[in-house]
């Protein structure tokens, strides 16, 4: 394979599947081949997008979409606008995203794309000419049966809207061609709440299998204070758990209350981040304390619960090490690629300490954000399914559709990673999402002439 150093997110990607899928190559070596083919994207577009300012100036960005891989179905992942992005972090995204796909048990592909443009402190009109530019040329390569972008990070419901308001007058056809649309106009119930929600239903199926319990109580960490953080929070709440904390690039907002955050705060929060201001602005009457420049995991002596629901690499080794030293048991990703390699390590090889399922103090149970956080794009194929069926299901039937996906994919991880994966007697979730994703794809790669 080519020299993937320039590309370290990517990389990282890579090396983190290559490694858990071994045990699987080595009992099935012609599968090798597919793994080769299958780190290649089909497809890469790169795009100057040119656009005017308010003050009639001309702005700049780069445009991109990695269309990785549509053995499933069409290519399908989101559009990120933030100042970092760049065909590294796309190509990581892109890579799992074939993986999550895969695990959602819907027919989808996966590819990722977006901009380096920067919507924070751009007004309405701005975004709206920067969304029309943009759309200007992605909307010659996508489609409702070829390539179906989403919302991500910087993309929000006021962006889809205008993009797909572009789309339809370049292409002069309503179609479901961009998920995460408005209610009223194709879009699913469900869908901003379904990363967060999806994440709390697979946590749920490691509490029960690891230590036959609920969320009653428990003490939950969660950085990030965005749509998937919020929503993960919402549901703990409900559920009964106690939420520790929310987080920004800023820093750190600690309960002091030892019943956590309420309700409110999170609604007080979300209208904060939908003003595009840091949590910095939240004021919580004397509840929390503010950490600058912190994150999480090292603030608290005692948690049950971690929910990185940031950014990619949230959680060092040495952050992971604090949380096992807090006493966190389970860790699942709301983020896409949240822990390092070194945090992986930590909780894997803890995972691998224990002798018996009747003793499994010292674990963290760990779930890879493939598998977690799949529950986003999964609704996002029922908003796909809803537009070709020219169908609205209610917000109940969607939840429910959505609880079944999370469950079967905590079911189809476990059990592929006790038939495949080697080391501990419970079994490793991060090695059982890898195989299974992989597998999968890797079939209907082959049954295509993809490779042989």
């Amino acid at each position: 394979m080519a020299n993937l150093a320039p590309e370290p997110e990517f990389q990282q990607a890579v090396n983190e599947i290559t490694v858990t899928l071994e045990p699987f190559l080595a009992k099935h070596p012609e599968y090798r081949k597919a793994l080769e083919v299958v780190q290649i994207p089909e497809r890469i577009l790169q795009f100057r997008v040119t656009w005017e300012k308010d003050d009639g100036s001309l702005a700049v960005n780069r445009g991109y979409r990695v269309q990785f891989n549509s053995a499933l179905g069409p290519y399908k992942g989101g559009l990120r606008l933030h100042p970092t992005v760049n065909l590294s972090i796309l190509k990581f995204l892109g890579f799992e995203q074939i993986f999550k796909n895969a695990l959602t048990g819907l027919m989808m592909g996966g590819g990722k794309g977006g901009s380096d443009f920067d919507p924070k402190g751009k007004t309405d009109n701005e975004i709206r000419k920067f969304c029309y530019a943009f759309m200007q040329e992605l909307s010659r390569h996508i489609g409702a049966d070829t390539d179906v972008p989403a919302g991500d990070i910087g993309t929000g419901g006021r962006e889809i809207g205008f993009m797909f308001g572009a789309y339809k007058k370049y292409r002069n056809e309503f179609v479901g061609v961009l998920t995460g649309k408005g209610a009223n106009w194709g879009g699913s119930f469900i869908r901003p709440e379904a990363t967060g929600y999806g994440l709390v239903y697979y946590v749920t199926e490691m509490l029960r299998d690891l230590d036959s319990t609920d969320w009653k109580n428990k003490r939950v960490l969660i950085s990030g204070a965005g749509n998937v953080a919020q929503y993960a929070a919402l549901k703990v709440i409900q559920l009964g758990g106690i939420v520790l904390s929310l987080s920004d690039s800023t820093g750190t907002l600690l309960a002091s209350d030892p019943q956590g955050f309420f309700a409110a705060d999170i609604a007080d929060i979300a209208q904060i981040k939908l003003e595009r201001k840091s949590l910095t602005a939240f004021s919580g009457a004397g509840k929390y304390t503010w950490h600058e420049g912190k994150r999480p995991w090292t603030l608290v002596k005692e948690a049950d619960v971690a929910l990185p629901s940031a950014t990619q690499n949230e959680v060092s080794g040495e952050e992971a090490k604090a949380l096992l030293k807090a006493g966190v048991r389970y860790i699942a990703e709301g983020s896409n690629m949240g822990c390092t390699q070194e945090a992986i390590d930590v909780f894997e090889d803890s995972r691998k300490s224990i002798t018996s399922l009747q003793e499994t103090k010292g674990i963290c149970y760990y779930a890879p954000g493939k598998a977690a956080n799949c529950g986003g794009v999964a609704v996002s194929g029922l908003e796909m399914a809803q537009n070709s069926q020219r169908l609205k299901w209610t917000p109940e039937e969607v939840d429910a559709k959505l609880k079944e996906i999370m469950i079967n994919c905590y079911n189809t991880c476990r059990h592929t990673a006790i038939e495949y994966a080697e080391g501990g007697v419970v079994p490793s979730l991060v090695a059982g999402a890898n195989i299974a994703g992989f597998v999968k794809v890797a079939n209907a790669m082959k049954d295509q002439g993809d490779w042989w």
